[in-house]
């Protein structure tokens, strides 16, 4: 039962928390990355460089739609694990109820939006014409299924604001085995090219969103009423004063990206191709990242709401310390297996195919040596959004922004097109500072206030 797995991070060890609560969701981001890459992989090795650029292509403005969606569901989850925290049932089911709403709003404008501006967009990136039809069928289909991406953001925000990380996990599990099985059927099966590769990650977003709907179902204390389902302004301001910070912020480092890829278009195929392998791989080398963050978020919501300030300190050290001992074990991989793994992204002409992976390993190196800063700018960023702040993480994705295109646009100017691999290291650099510095200040001024258990040492006084 779903009932058996909500937990409270109010109590116990915040190590041990936070590494049992993050470790499913790095197995379920493992699976959710087999979307991307084995799209990536199928298309690359059956259809050819070209349809792999294809999908280069349309990756800044697919990952842009899904940042707005994961902005808004992750900043809407603040709310429930604080009222969660506070042990507030009630409450608990009015914020569900309302973020439901807001949810269907957002999915019918995104869709809606996302048909509209889909060609448009890829020709003011300046998509070369040899890759544009494949980019604009793959964005057709994938946004088409924004109201499950939706479904599947907001079910799992709530699951994970209760404490449950397993059951989202589960539900990629199903879904990332669903979406190989599709890509070999469709893409290889029956010829579907790039179409076939966007609708096998539909079906299986699809079933994601069921799995997750049919576990919140079972959690007898959520209680959501017909009431609920018409939120006053006063809520739904205050959901979307939390998530719609960072559905900008996404949206503010998506169009950083755009601007990014504007310039690797202008490369040709092959530097757009290479490009691409090595950002499918990116997300994989952000899943830890990306899953300690959701830990933090949940327990420092929880423990705000419980009023517990010292378990919020000792917990963001000790997520400090294991983020970076994650990133430092994963660079050492990438540099000394990486080439291998890119290789899987590309076939073809075997002279075009040396140039790609030799693009693509240099700039996975670059990542690689800098991948603790982008740790560090996970954790910080997301113990801020626990603690109720999405603003600054939102002016920290303005300056990922400002310098991911100064550096892009600038840099080549003097180191040519090498200039290009480190528009996102300086980007999380830049972040990174605001970001901790933020954190500490805002740690500081809470550690003051009345009505707070603290102990000199940062323990709670329990």
């Amino acid at each position: 039962m779903a009932q058996q797995r909500v937990h409270s991070m109010t109590e116990g060890s915040s190590t041990r928390l936070l590494l049992f609560f993050a470790l499913p969701l790095m197995l379920g981001n493992v699976f959710q990355q087999l979307y991307t890459v084995v799209d990536t992989a199928v298309v690359g090795q059956v259809v050819g460089v070209s349809a792999l650029a294809s999908l280069g292509a349309a990756d800044a403005p697919n990952w842009g739609v899904l940042g707005i969606v994961q902005g808004l569901t992750q900043g809407f989850s603040i709310l429930m694990a604080q009222h969660f925290g506070a042990k507030d049932y009630r409450e608990l089911s009015r914020a569900v109820g309302a973020s439901l709403t807001l949810c269907v709003i957002f999915a019918v404008l995104l869709t809606a939006g996302g048909q509209l501006w889909a060609v448009p967009l890829l020709r003011l990136l300046n998509t070369p014409e040899d890759v544009l039809g494949g980019s604009v069928l793959y964005l057709r289909i994938v946004y088409g299924g924004i109201p499950a991406i939706m479904a599947y953001n907001l079910l799992a925000s709530i699951l994970r604001a209760l404490g449950d990380a397993k059951t989202p996990l589960y539900a990629i599990v199903v879904a990332a085995l669903m979406n190989v099985v599709l890509d070999l059927l469709f893409v290889m099966g029956f010829g579907w090219g790039i179409a076939g590769a966007a609708i096998a990650t539909v079906i299986s977003q699809v079933a994601s969103a069921v799995y997750c709907y049919l576990n919140v179902r079972k959690i007898t204390f959520l209680q959501v009423r017909k009431e609920d389902l018409r939120p006053g302004r006063a809520l739904s301001l205050q959901l979307l004063k939390l998530g719609f910070p960072i559905a900008l912020q996404n949206a503010i480092i998506a169009v950083g990206s755009m601007v990014v890829q504007f310039v690797i278009n202008g490369y040709g195929m092959l530097f757009l191709a290479g490009f691409t392998a090595t950002n499918k791989l990116y997300g994989i080398l952000e899943i830890a990242a990306s899953s300690y963050g959701f830990a933090v978020t949940s327990y420092v919501g929880q423990n705000l709401g419980a009023r517990l300030v010292g378990r919020i300190k000792k917990g963001m050290r000790s997520a400090v310390v294991i983020a970076v001992i994650t990133s430092v074990v994963i660079t050492f991989a990438m540099l000394f297996f990486g080439r291998l793994i890119l290789g899987l992204f590309i076939s073809g002409d075997p002279g075009e195919v040396e140039a790609s992976l030799n693009i693509a390993f240099h700039y996975l190196s670059i990542m690689a040596v800098c991948l603790p800063i982008l740790y560090l700018l996970h954790i910080y960023r997301s113990g801020l959004m626990g603690l109720g702040d999405t603003v600054v993480p939102m002016v920290s994705g303005i300056a990922e922004m400002i310098v991911r295109m100064g550096v892009v646009l600038l840099l080549p100017l003097v180191m040519g097109q090498e200039g290009v691999y480190y528009a996102e290291v300086g980007a999380w650099t830049a972040a990174a500072l605001i970001l901790a510095g933020a954190y500490y200040l805002r740690i500081r001024a809470l550690s003051r206030r009345k009505g707070f258990a603290l102990d000199e040492k940062g323990g709670d006084l329990r």
